[in-house]
């Protein structure tokens, strides 16, 4: 059931056939003789075959212990020109009988069952089936990704390019020649934004592009919050580096570039492609509005009056050495993390605010659920945008020692967290950005992403109301193509219970006990030293945003 769950949320239609619903029913008229189970299979495929050209994936979950019976199978399929996979589940007897949900193995060995099989009647092993699963060494979540790409590499379900991370550094062999060859090349400065994208198109979080977007992808993005060559990649944001009129009639012809941050040459640019920044239309596409007060429209509408595309080779791992370094992961070292961990299922949180503990109520219930439905090891991804913020937002370093309170004070548990910082700036862009937000994490093997109310939201530079509907974001996220091998955790309202002195999730029935503490509301209380209601925010986390605020005084 865990396959039919797994595409079903990620928009595959599907269904299941096993014995509960076909034997209940359509088979209940038949026994276990061998001419039963042939009957059995026969009308099984029969209707496989029905879901299948209805365009359905249709799992077929049986014992089907003769290879005759499932030969047959594959040929009715194969006469109506329908794909067949033979998955052969290969779990040793002993684990079989070890799992033995409903006790038939255990009625078989009592001899309360005959013609069981694999007890007293014989299972004969497929010679040559499309794939085998070892269940008795592999995780549910590692079986289910070798199936979805069996079902990839036979183009049943569509691929996703979040599965090769593209990292754009140069080999170690390389990167001598590399260094001599950015010193001969003409170059072109840029700035603090600028080296925070070329971080993320490096480290593979922008996944497939080969470097800055040329405009071929630059309009997809732009019209379609996708790339259309080679499948549908959501990629909602556009990541291009502006330069400026003269630096474009400077290098115009140069067949490669080296891109220049605070003197160091830190990479090339290979077959530069030269386009119009057509700002306006940029901004009123990706943000919904033009507004020159917007902090990132502002920024837009200050750089170049061109944007130069190209193939990038960066020539080191880029450090910040601002002591938070080690919390740089890439998508590489993320998902080696979540193998370290034996991760079945991770989970990820997006902020750029610190954790209350409404936030961690949400956390800590999506690790309940996840554990309800049946993974071992669920693993949250706490993952604050570590690049670059609008002025009144709490700078990262701050953050970083807030959340590090969260967990020293067991607010989230340390053993299945991992805390690390994913470098793209910030756009407060909405629903567009929240995309670029979730399909990154999903890059870095995030199977769960938790979205909540306005996220990338903020209020409008001159009317001061939401710049988004807050609700957007999430129901865009669900509807959003191209976000195959995630699954949207909707973010539950959390409020201050007054009776329970706590956080607790909003029940409109009892409003009255509950008070909704605004970060507008929360900020005044950190600058002006007050303390928060109790069991709003862990006490040493609450003790960093007074600091925080206190320096601010002090500056």
């Amino acid at each position: 059931m865990a396959l039919e769950e797994y595409l079903v949320c990620h928009g595959i239609p599907c269904y299941t056939l096993d014995g509960d619903n076909i034997r209940q029913g359509l088979n209940r008229n038949l026994g276990f003789s061998p001419e039963d189970r042939e009957e059995n299979i026969r009308r099984i495929a029969e209707v496989a075959r029905l879901f299948a050209d209805a365009g359905l994936v249709c799992i077929a979950s049986f014992i089907s212990p003769y290879s005759r019976d499932r030969l047959n199978a594959r040929k009715i399929h194969e006469v109506a020109g329908l794909p067949f996979f033979e998955v052969f589940v290969d779990a040793p007897l002993d684990v079989c009988e070890q799992r033995d949900v409903k006790g038939l193995y255990k009625r078989a060995r009592a001899g309360e069952i005959t013609g069981f099989t694999g007890i007293d009647s014989e299972y004969e092993k497929p010679e040559a089936p499309e794939l085998v699963l070892k269940t008795d060494s592999c995780s549910v979540n590692e079986c289910i990704q070798q199936v979805i790409d069996m079902l990839q590499d036979r183009d049943i379900v569509p691929v996703d390019a979040s599965y090769d991370i593209k990292e754009l550094y140069v080999s170690e062999n390389k990167l001598d020649l590399a260094k001599a060859d950015a010193e001969t090349l003409p170059a072109v400065q840029i700035g603090k934004v600028d080296m925070q994208w070329v971080q993320v198109l490096a480290e593979g979080w922008a996944t497939p592009l080969n470097g800055f977007m040329r405009e071929r992808e630059y309009l997809q993005c732009l019209h379609f919050d996708c790339l259309l060559d080679g499948g549908v990649i959501n990629l909602s944001v556009p990541v291009v580096l502006p330069v400026s009129a003269a630096d474009k009639e400077r290098l115009d012809g140069a067949t490669a570039l080296a891109l220049v941050y605070e003197g160091r040459r830190v990479a090339i640019l290979r077959n530069p492609e030269f386009y119009e920044h057509r700002k306006e239309e940029r901004c009123a596409r990706q943000w919904g509005t033009t507004c020159k007060d917007h902090p990132y429209i502002k920024m837009v509408m200050e750089s170049g009056d061109w944007l130069i595309g190209g193939d990038l080779q960066v020539l080191e791992r880029i450090r910040w050495n601002d002591g938070l370094d080690q919390y740089r992961l890439t998508p590489t070292e993320l998902k080696q993390k979540f193998k370290e961990m034996n991760a079945d299922a991770v989970f990820a949180f997006q902020l750029r605010n610190p954790v209350h503990n409404g936030h961690a109520l949400l956390m800590r219930d999506t690790h309940r659920r996840l554990v309800a439905r049946g993974y071992r090891k669920p693993v949250l991804l706490l993952h604050p945008l570590g690049g670059w913020t609008k002025d009144d937002d709490v700078p990262l370093a701050w953050r970083m020692k807030q959340h590090a309170a969260v967990l020293d004070e067991g607010v989230l548990d340390p053993a299945s967290t991992i805390v690390a910082i994913f470098p793209s700036p910030m756009m407060y862009a909405g629903p567009t950005e929240v995309q670029w937000h979730c399909r990154a994490r999903m890059v870095a093997g995030a199977n769960f992403y938790i979205v909540g109310r306005d996220p990338a939201g903020m209020p409008h530079p001159e009317t001061g109301k939401d710049l988004y509907e807050p609700t957007h974001g999430a129901k865009v996220l669900t509807m959003a193509p191209g976000l195959i091998t995630l699954e949207i955790v909707p973010f539950k309202v959390a409020a201050y219970n007054k009776v329970k002195k706590a956080m607790d999730f909003f029940e409109p029935k009892n409003k009255q006990d509950f008070e909704f503490i605004s970060g507008t509301r929360m900020r005044k209380m950190a600058r002006e030293g007050q303390n928060p209601p109790e069991g709003f925010m862990a006490p040493k986390a609450w003790a960093v945003l007074k600091e925080y605020y206190k320096s601010l005084g002090q500056a």
